[in-house]
């Protein structure tokens, strides 16, 4: 059932995917605005401001010149009870005292999704050996420069993005976008920009135009137009400002607060025809840079209730950390409670010091 119900949806979202060449989605390849990394999402994704090791690649490119030796970075969630796979893997590295770089990699899956469409054969029989299996996943591969400016303190980073997203045999697509971050430090505080999608990403599909044939009759009155083949990603913004405390060396307090911008009118906490924003805020408590408890909040969102009433949806996360030797395991819990329209979710994630290997 779950998985008929995932090829309704899919049959749905086929023919969103354009609806004429200059459309703008506000949603395109939303899978790239999820998030990485276990301790980000245990502070609901606050982060911004202060990131500073190799998943600086996905928060902030300009926090990748913090890195003193090569890591490596490992994710694995599920969403949709177990239906989705999302995965993660990012390498990074110093090339000097002034600059570093990153490489990436991002999907997000649903596999052997069944496909019913020729369930019901020409004299209108029901036959199950015509059920085939497909799979449909979203790829991001981004590669990340970052550098030292002369101003003390400065740094930026930019991110060259390639997105390959594949339907079954249906349809798939190539995009190409840009990303820019900028982090500055001052004394104890820390501020940070990132701009998603700059260039506004672009996104060009191909359709099987055999296999839409086949989606056509699948469902009466829809399906019925071959949809148009170009998408684009309008940009987004993300502002933070964070400052870490520490007491008897021993003990670090660590809390931000960001700001999450859309150029467009959605369900987000405050939202106009053309602007919408949401703020988040996260906290990380250290112990010997050895054990770390984390918590946030965020995603807040106005939702429609079954009876018509809006309500106000928030994303209360929490998350644990251990570090020993260069090797870092951390778990999230997302949306405990469930206070918003999002389903919880375990987040697992592994960060490595490769310099660990050398000695």
């Amino acid at each position: 059932m779950k998985k008929n119900f995932l090829f309704l949806i899919f049959l749905l979202s086929l023919t969103t995917i354009t609806v004429s060449a200059q459309t703008v989605r506000k949603y395109s390849n939303e899978f790239m605005n999820i998030g990485v990394d276990a301790a980000s999402f245990g502070m609901s994704n606050s982060v911004v401001a202060s990131t500073n090791d190799v998943n600086s690649g996905y928060w902030n490119p300009a926090g990748l010149v913090n890195l003193e030796t090569q890591e490596l970075s490992l994710m694995h969630a599920s969403y949709f009870a177990n239906i989705a796979n999302y995965d993660y893997a990012a390498f990074a590295m110093p090339l000097d005292d002034n600059s570093a770089v990153g490489l990436s990699i991002i999907r997000f899956g649903v596999d052997d999704i069944l496909n019913t469409t020729q369930l019901i054969d020409s004299q209108g029989n029901i036959n199950y050996d015509n059920i085939s299996l497909f799979s449909t996943a979203d790829y991001g591969f981004t590669f990340s420069y970052a550098k030292r400016l002369p101003l003390d303190g400065l740094n930026v980073g930019v991110n060259a993005k390639v997105i390959r997203r594949i339907i079954g045999d249906f349809a798939s697509s190539w995009g190409f976008g840009l990303d820019a971050g900028i982090q500055f430090k001052r004394n104890n505080w820390n501020f940070g920009l990132m701009a998603r999608d700059i260039t506004t990403t672009y996104n060009s599909w191909s359709i099987d135009e055999e296999k839409f044939a086949e989606i056509q009759g699948a469902v009466e009155g829809q399906n019925q137009d071959l949809p148009e083949t170009t998408e684009i990603t309008i940009p987004k913004l993300q502002l933070g400002v964070s400052r870490e405390f520490i007491y008897h060396y021993d003990y670090s307090f660590l809390a931000e607060i960001d700001l999450n911008v859309r150029f467009a009118e959605t369900n987000d906490l405050f939202s106009s025809s053309g602007l919408s924003f949401t703020p988040s805020a996260g906290f990380q408590f250290g112990y010997i840079d050895m054990i770390y408890l984390r918590g946030g909040i965020g995603n807040f969102q106005t939702i429609t209730q079954l009876d018509g009433e809006d309500s106000t949806g928030f994303q209360p996360n929490i998350g644990l950390g251990f570090k020993y030797k260069g090797i870092q395991i951390d778990y999230a819990l997302t949306d405990i409670g469930d206070q918003s329209a999002a389903l919880y979710s375990n987040v697992f994630s592994l960060k490595l010091d490769l310099s660990i290997f050398k000695n």
